[in-house]
């Protein structure tokens, strides 16, 4: 049996095009394709990871918008979606809800466009999902990517995925639909 995984969308520390150290902005397609694209298959939570008051709050009100408010009545799918949905100020604070409700910290496992010495192939991620014992928190990070000294903490780095191109730029909502599919969707290759 699979063991349990989340997915955080990290906003902060994360690098701009500049190479400065920022906090990005929430943006409301990654609230609502990314929690539908979870709730698909079946991340057990999805954590919008942001420090920022105002950007909290922002979440809070689209959340409350499709899950307590018309948007959950005119679109039940959404709220479905939504159920899964929660905000944590930090990295370390979605380890330890994780840690809280499983009994063991998790597996902590990222994305990149680049190779470090922790990264690991989809396939032996999936093996580890598949046959693991610990739950797995599967962070993905906004604007350029998360600051270095953060990544090095992590478990594992998935390797970058490549198109037939020399352009490597996806947008966060897609490398997650992506990823999602190759740990935890259908083998259709057997």
């Amino acid at each position: 049996m699979a063991v349990p995984v989340y997915l955080g969308l990290v906003h902060y520390p994360i690098y701009n095009k500049h190479g400065e150290v920022i906090t990005t902005a929430v943006t409301n397609f990654d609230v609502h394709d990314i929690a539908r694209t979870s709730r698909t298959y079946g991340i057990k939570r999805y954590y919008i990871i942001h420090p920022l008051e105002s950007q909290v709050n922002l979440v809070k009100e689209i959340m409350g918008y499709w899950q307590a408010g018309y948007g959950g009545e005119y679109n039940p799918d959404r709220r479905e979606a939504f159920r899964i949905l929660d905000i944590l100020p930090d990295i370390t604070a979605a380890a330890e809800t994780i840690r809280s409700q499983e009994g063991q910290y998790p597996l902590i496992v990222t994305t990149d466009a680049r190779k470090f010495t922790n990264t690991v192939s989809y396939g032996s991620m999936r093996q580890r999902i598949e046959q693991g014992n610990r739950p797995c928190l599967l962070l993905f990070g906004t604007g350029w990517g998360m600051e270095k000294t953060v990544m090095e903490k992590f478990d594992y780095i998935l390797e970058p995925i490549y198109g037939p191109s020399d352009y490597n730029h996806l947008p966060v909502r897609a490398a997650v639909a992506i990823i999602l599919d190759r740990l935890l969707g259908e083998k259709w290759w057997e």
